[in-house]
């Protein structure tokens, strides 16, 4: 027999369940989670953890005082083939040192109709931002995954830019890992042919990912740094005429292919898992103040129209964010 609950307290409390997914708005999935692991419940967020690093950080805390309890979030492209391959190439320092990183993340076209079925979507008092909490927190969290956090970002933003919203369409971000390492990650919700590519330079070779499915790896046959030293300008000229290129790196291709919710399968299971046997998880909950700290650092730098040290200053973020609910709300 099924029972319907008239509110989440009441489902959770009911002892009718062992875990709990988040699939609700924004704002409501820390608040719910907190609650689940409170009565010992096995809470899994979806992503984004929340708006507010700083309730991420509340939810972390209380998790690791339930260690018997399974806290995840639902980073499903972690378990895509392609990119654990890239993670494994990164780790084990195929490509050396990562010098720069650049991500074009297009492919998120959403028609104005997509906005306008429900009231609460790219709204900043209901969902919270736009494509930066709704569509781009999956390469986002990729990123940091991949490539580590920035130290320090600086964002070009728009805000109904080519749609009829108050929140992002549009976004440019710079990112600065504080090491000389740099990168840059642009997304939008209005290109409708758009370009999934990503590119992870290392001193020792490059990494290129396109349509998510495709992946190029191009290995140095000795570092930059010491090709740099050693080459005479002689030998030089005769890379810029397209020659000797085999004598300095090769190059593999690999192509995967992904089942439409076959990664949202992966994730369940060994969530699953993790609370019948202990596998460990491929998202722990933990991770996912990192990429709202991310997002949260994109926006502070938008709305203050300069760089942003992360991690961004909590309450300094929550108060430009109720400044853009209240402009909202009088509108």
């Amino acid at each position: 027999m099924c029972h319907i609950f008239d509110s989440y307290q009441s489902l959770i409390k009911s002892g009718e369940v062992d875990a709990i997914v988040t699939t609700v708005p924004h704002y409501l999935h820390t608040e719910i989670g907190k609650y689940a692991l409170t009565h010992e419940v096995h809470a899994l967020l979806e992503k984004p953890a929340d708006i507010y690093a700083s309730k991420v950080q509340e939810i972390t805390e209380l998790a690791q005082t339930k260690p018997h309890l399974t806290f995840g979030i639902f980073f499903n492209q972690r378990t895509n083939p392609l990119y654990q391959k890239v993670k494994s190439l990164i780790d084990t320092g195929v490509i050396g040192n990562i010098r720069r990183t650049n991500w074009i993340i297009t492919t998120w076209w959403r028609p104005q109709a997509y906005y306008d079925q429900s009231a609460w979507r790219a709204t900043w008092s209901q969902e919270g931002g736009g494509v930066l909490v709704n569509q781009a927190p999956h390469q986002i969290d990729l990123l940091q995954w991949l490539c580590g956090l920035p130290k320090k970002v600086y964002s070009n933003i728009k805000y109904g830019y080519q749609r009829k919203l108050n929140v992002d369409d549009d976004v440019t971000t710079v990112l600065d890992y504080g090491n000389g390492a740099t990168g840059v990650f642009m997304t939008c919700t209005h290109d409708v042919i758009g370009t999934d590519r990503l590119e992870i330079t290392g001193d020792k070779g490059k990494i290129l990912v396109e349509d998510s499915s495709k992946l190029t790896l191009t290995r140095l046959n000795e570092s930059e740094t010491s090709m740099n030293n050693k080459m005479n300008w002689s030998e030089a000229q005769e890379i810029f005429k397209g020659k000797a290129l085999d004598d300095i790196y090769s190059r593999e291709t690999f192509e995967f292919n992904s089942i439409w919710g076959e990664q949202h399968i992966n994730v369940l299971n060994n969530f699953a898992a993790n609370i019948i046997d202990g596998t460990p998880l491929i998202a722990p909950g933990s991770d996912g103040i990192n990429g709202v700290n991310l997002v949260n650092a994109f926006y502070l730098s938008s709305w203050l129209g300069r760089e942003v040290t992360l991690p961004v200053d909590s309450q300094q973020f929550e108060l430009e964010l109720n400044k853009q609910i209240t402009t909202e709300k009088n509108e």
